[in-house]
């Protein structure tokens, strides 16, 4: 298998005690990692969020997405209830890239969409995978998940590589002045399903 584990570790946060573990793509470097909590191979569904890398939000606290909200919001769910698992994705931009991402944010202050910024660059709206994930859940020994997500094509992506899941989880959070047009896209182009006063 290409997708190998690496390790796995104690992760305290500010939300609460995880354990983070490592996993890489041996075919092309790229690495992944899962954070858990609790026992997750009773059977029983899990609690999960499929969090792609955001540099911009989750480390800078960007205001242009929803993105750094979203991950702590799973974080503290996930904690709350003392069980489930976050797989964070090394798939900045929606799969192009940090770089790349910074060249779409320069297209989208002269007046594009995220859509249309990144289709602009020559990039598919959104180019991430989601097959490596089968294989991070059956090495945690999760069986189904309920996934916190307000984008049904990621549960349809999930799904098509083989993951059970069997509840959508709505996340809404982190919609602000500065990223109202990115929410609109998203609902409009993306098929994310978002409350009223956050589409």
């Amino acid at each position: 298998m290409a997708f190998e584990f690496v390790a796995s570790s104690r992760l305290p946060t500010e939300f609460g005690d995880f354990v983070i573990h490592g996993f890489q793509d041996s075919a092309t470097g790229k690495e992944h990692v899962a954070l858990s909590v609790g026992t997750l191979n009773d059977g029983e569904p899990v609690l999960m969020r499929v969090h792609s890398e955001c540099l911009t939000g989750d480390g800078f606290g960007s205001l242009r997405c929803d993105c750094g909200p979203q991950l702590q919001a799973a974080m503290q769910q996930i904690s709350h209830v003392g069980r489930g698992v976050i797989l964070y994705l090394r798939q900045e931009g929606r799969g192009i890239g940090l770089v790349n991402k910074i060249r779409a944010y320069a297209l989208q202050d002269t007046g594009a969409d995220t859509v249309e910024a990144n289709e602009r660059l020559g990039f598919g709206a959104d180019l991430r995978e989601y097959a490596m994930c089968e294989d991070m859940l059956r090495h945690l020994g999760v069986a189904t998940v309920r996934l916190l997500t307000n984008n049904p094509k990621k549960v349809e992506g999930l799904r098509a590589v083989g993951i059970d899941v069997i509840e959508r989880v709505p996340l809404f959070v982190g919609a602000n002045p500065h990223n109202e047009g990115y929410m609109l896209t998203k609902t409009a182009k993306m098929g994310h399903l978002l409350k009223p006063s956050q589409s």
